[in-house]
């Protein structure tokens, strides 16, 4: 992994992996669908070199953290993460989310208020929400061979690899796709967070059982209690989003008084990292966060 060793902490929900970089105001970075500790690293690159510490697990299922009965309902893994920020003397802290670490991020603001000092959901699911897989996505991301190939499609053939990642992620027209291609290959930075993704995806072990719980899961959100959210909220989403739709965002803007919903543009799922405006998205988050410390 490229951030170092992952640390381990027991707790009552059972082990929980994490990384834990940088020093200052802590914030727990919350990663996606699939995902885990060094996919949370990579989301909080840009908190860590503005002075920000950065506590980023794996959720249960997901690499180093075992999926359990304890562990696998979308409370437990709120609660679990609370556990986690008490193991580490952290009694306050901010939060951060992307994509499908929403429900679980979510519930940890409803569940735990007094802890959450703000929070920053980034194109989060918020609701009921299903997967619908096409064929080629299952024989990508749950096959061995399906793996080898897009890892190897990544390496000779980055910039392709990187216009059909961005059109997958978002629905934009073939000038908008070409254009936000351009600008993504000209960025190393953005370049390799997409490009990283070819690994990151599988839905194989050690990612297999998280995906599975977070489906099950996500698939039967009844209500998050979003209105019992009370701290200062910032809500990202792009206009074009064809992983979680821009309704989630809308719907937990709509539920969470005061929050502040901000849209990008052209807005793919992937875009406070890759798209031109990220960077003032990235710097917006930096002030949400020191604001409300």
């Amino acid at each position: 992994m490229p951030y170092g060793t992952v640390s381990t902490m027991t707790t009552a929900f059972g082990d929980i992996a994490y990384l834990d970089r940088g020093v200052g105001l802590p914030v727990l970075v919350v990663h996606g669908s699939p995902g885990g500790a060094d996919q949370g690293a990579q989301l909080a690159d840009f908190l860590v070199a503005a002075g920000f510490r950065a506590i980023t697990p794996s959720r249960p299922g997901y690499r180093g953290t075992a999926l359990t009965e304890a562990n696998a309902s979308i409370d437990a893994q709120a609660d679990a993460h609370a556990a986690l920020m008490s193991g580490l003397g952290i009694d306050r802290f901010a939060l951060m989310c992307w994509s499908g670490g929403g429900p679980s991020t979510y519930r940890l603001a409803a569940r735990h208020p007094r802890r959450i000092k703000a929070l920053v959901t980034l194109a989060a699911v918020s609701k009921e929400d299903h997967w619908d897989d096409s064929f080629f996505e299952r024989f990508a991301f749950e096959t061995r061979f399906g793996n080898w190939l897009l890892q190897r499609y990544a390496r000779i053939a980055p910039k392709s690899f990187v216009s059909a990642t961005l059109a997958a992620e978002g629905t934009l027209t073939k000038p908008a796709l070409k254009s936000l291609t351009e600008s993504v290959m000209a960025d190393e930075l953005k370049r390799n967070v997409i490009l990283s993704m070819a690994e990151g995806a599988s839905r194989l072990p050690p990612h297999r059982d998280g995906i599975r719980n977070d489906m099950a899961n996500f698939a039967a959100i009844a209500d998050l209690e979003l209105s019992r959210i009370s701290c200062p909220t910032l809500l990202i989403h792009g206009r074009n989003d064809r992983d979680v739709l821009p309704e989630h965002s809308e719907f937990a803007a709509s539920e969470i008084a005061d929050s502040v919903l901000e849209w990008m543009t052209p807005g793919t799922h992937v875009c406070v990292y890759t798209e031109p405006d990220s960077e003032r998205a990235q710097a917006q988050i930096i002030d949400f966060f020191e604001v409300n410390n």
